[in-house]
């Protein structure tokens, strides 16, 4: 942690497996594939499954781009920490920024799954009404993901061995369920393969026929596949981060596309009836068909299975979000900084931001108690947080590449862990245009999306292209006139000497006390300029 002018603060246990199982418990194939198939199906049908290739190799461009920062810096935050490296300060906060706000916002909406799963396993987890009134829905998933994220605050809060622990043993339970989910479907499959080439009349009467449908039902395959970057996010926890967190972001994403095709694919070759409405709806999808098909107890076991995939993703989903909240207070670049980075002595885990992010889940959830669209409007603003973010990253480090900055030479004692060698530049093209086209077709103000359901407002409609503007320029603003004068590492969290401090004056700020710090480079990446960090 020197070499980034840390001090070494985070519990370093995490193993090879734990890393991997926490990028795939963030993206958790048995939460996001059954929370919104529903949702896909009812949009394109049977054919919007061709969305999960799609999106797998997009998001794999990403990963790829990624992986190769991971192995050069495995710091907490990582996303953050990344653009601090390519790019302005203030881009570098706004991606840190927008990243921590829609990880608060997908934890919400992760705990909400709960609600598609836990009343169909059991009718008394429907705590408010019956589950036929307009609001039944949306109150319950509200009262059962308080809950859940209650207990993950719990947990993450007592540190990152008992959090990692659970974890993997969660993921370890659900990749095993996935695969006998897969053999059991495939072995009740009753059509062929020639229903994902029919558009069986999905599209009709749309401006762009089925393409357009198709484009609204690829957010059910965009919402699932990220959060890989969670892996390198534990970097400061884990053993040997610079080869095992590019490893852990490879695996759990092309492990997560594997698995969760498969299920996608024999899911709806074994569905007994397609057009039975249920499939399409958010208290049926892909739920209905295990219990039409496995039966009782069999499909209740897969559901079960579903219901600690959800816990795991809900804690992987709080832990990334408390590593970026921890990453950008340490370096005093968000209010009460401080109290925010403090580190639990005998835990060694940051227990405020742990509870902050916990209470801060919460309020999305309370706003949108009466919207039984609640899943998909959350859904589609924290995507498309994430989705901007990670162009923060991808972009900066694209120019760097054309001006042949990046890969950079290894500095003294900082060797990368992960290279794409000549692939970097193509590669790195592919993942901004994704990026950008995804992003794109996320905000684009559909009323199926951000509007489904009476009253039809304008405002509803535009809600999601207005709050993420609101976050975007209102962030800016805030570091530019506030957050940007007071940057710096804070003393409690600053490496007593920068590992390698250069000579001149750059080298003598980096060892001056905070008040009088000059910008310094970062002594990791001699050749990209960081934004003032003040070490004492």
């Amino acid at each position: 942690m020197d070499e980034f002018g840390y001090t070494q603060t985070l519990d370093r246990s995490i193993g090879k497996f734990a890393s991997f199982a926490a990028g795939v418990s963030y993206i958790s194939i048995l939460t996001g594939v059954f929370q919104l198939f529903y949702f896909g199906f009812s949009m394109a049908g049977p054919a919007y499954a061709w969305s999960w290739p799609i999106v797998f190799v997009g998001q794999l461009m990403v990963a790829l781009c990624f992986a190769e920062l991971a192995g050069r810096y495995p710091v907490a935050g990582s996303v953050y920490n990344w653009a601090k490296r390519l790019a302005s300060g203030t881009s570098s906060w706004l991606a840190g920024w927008l990243l921590m706000l829609s990880s608060i916002m997908a934890l919400g909406s992760v705990a909400l799954a709960l609600q598609i799963t836990l009343p169909q396993l059991w009718s008394g987890f429907q705590f408010v009404g019956d589950g036929t009134g307009p609001f039944d829905f949306a109150m319950n998933g509200v009262v059962l993901a308080t809950i859940m994220i209650t207990i993950s605050t719990l947990i993450n809060a007592f540190g990152v061995k008992l959090m990692t622990r659970i974890n993997s043993i969660g993921v370890f339970v659900e990749l095993i369920a996935a695969v006998l989910l897969i053999l059991a479907l495939g072995w009740h499959v009753v059509r062929g393969p020639e229903v994902f080439f029919d558009t069986a009349g999905f599209g009709e009467g749309h401006d762009l026929g089925f393409f357009g449908v198709f484009l609204i039902g690829a957010m059910a395959s965009g919402y699932v596949m990220y959060g890989f970057d969670t892996a390198s996010s534990l970097g400061e926890e884990t053993k040997d981060p610079k080869r095992t967190a590019p490893k852990a972001i490879l695996r759990a994403v092309t492990a997560s596309f594997l698995l969760g095709g498969l299920i996608l694919l024999f899911g709806i070759l074994a569905a007994p009836d397609l057009t039975d409405p249920k499939v399409g709806s958010a208290d049926g999808g892909l739920q209905h068909i295990v219990l039409s098909v496995l039966g009782g107890p069999f499909g209740k076991a897969f559901l079960v299975c579903i219901v600690v995939a959800v816990v795991v993703c809900t804690l992987a989903v709080h832990a990334a979000a408390i590593r970026m909240m921890f990453a950008m207070a340490r370096d005093n670049n968000l209010p009460f900084s401080r109290q925010l980075s403090k580190v639990d002595p005998v835990r060694r885990t940051p227990t405020v931001a742990a509870i902050v992010i916990g209470v801060l889940a919460v309020v999305p959830l309370l706003i949108n108690v009466m919207q039984p669209a609640i899943f998909t409007i959350l859904s589609s603003i924290s995507i498309v947080l994430i989705y901007l973010s990670y162009l923060l990253v991808t972009v900066p480090l694209l120019r760097k590449r054309f001006q042949r900055k990046w890969p950079i030479r290894d500095a003294e004692g900082s060797e990368a862990g992960f290279s794409m060698g000549k692939w970097g530049l193509p590669v790195n093209i592919l993942a901004v245009l994704w990026g950008g086209a995804m992003t794109l077709n996320l905000i684009w103000p559909r009323q199926e999306i951000y509007n489904s359901v009476p009253p039809f407002e304008w405002y509803l409609q535009w809600g999601g292209v207005i709050f993420v503007a609101a976050v975007t320029v209102g962030g800016a603003l805030l570091y530019r006139l506030k957050i940007r004068h007071q940057t710096g590492v804070l003393a409690e969290h600053a490496a007593a000497v920068a590992a390698h401090p250069s000579s001149g004056p750059a080298g003598e700020a980096a060892q001056r006390p905070a008040q009088g710090a000059e910008p310094s480079r970062s002594p990791a990446s001699p050749d990209l300029v960081d934004e003032a960090v003040k070490v004492p």
